[in-house]
């Protein structure tokens, strides 16, 4: 007898089928996630400093503005890491 798991997941298995990944496309994804954290890590520095330059001014608006940057660059980069992963994965399905 099958728990309620096992047919839930037989049940979605039907309704959309997992995707193999080729091991090219798993290269491409591994290397497409090494230059977007380059990406993330590289604008973040540099966010940083600015950071730390609204501190040395003592200027609020400005290191909050800073912040929201940091975020939204942040959200940005990781929708656009994701759409590139998901054409990878469609590729040659």
């Amino acid at each position: 007898m099958k728990s309620s798991y096992e047919l839930a997941m037989e049940r979605l298995a039907k309704t959309s089928p997992t995707v193999k990944v080729t091991a090219a496309q798993k290269t491409e994804l591994a290397e497409l996630e090494s230059l977007y954290a380059a990406k993330i890590a590289e604008r973040d520095i540099f966010l940083k400093s600015e950071l730390a330059k609204a501190v040395e001014k003592q200027d609020l608006p400005a290191y909050q503005q800073i912040e929201k940057q940091m975020v939204s660059d942040r959200k940005s980069f990781q929708a656009e890491l994701e759409e590139k992963k998901d054409s990878v994965r469609q590729r040659n399905v």
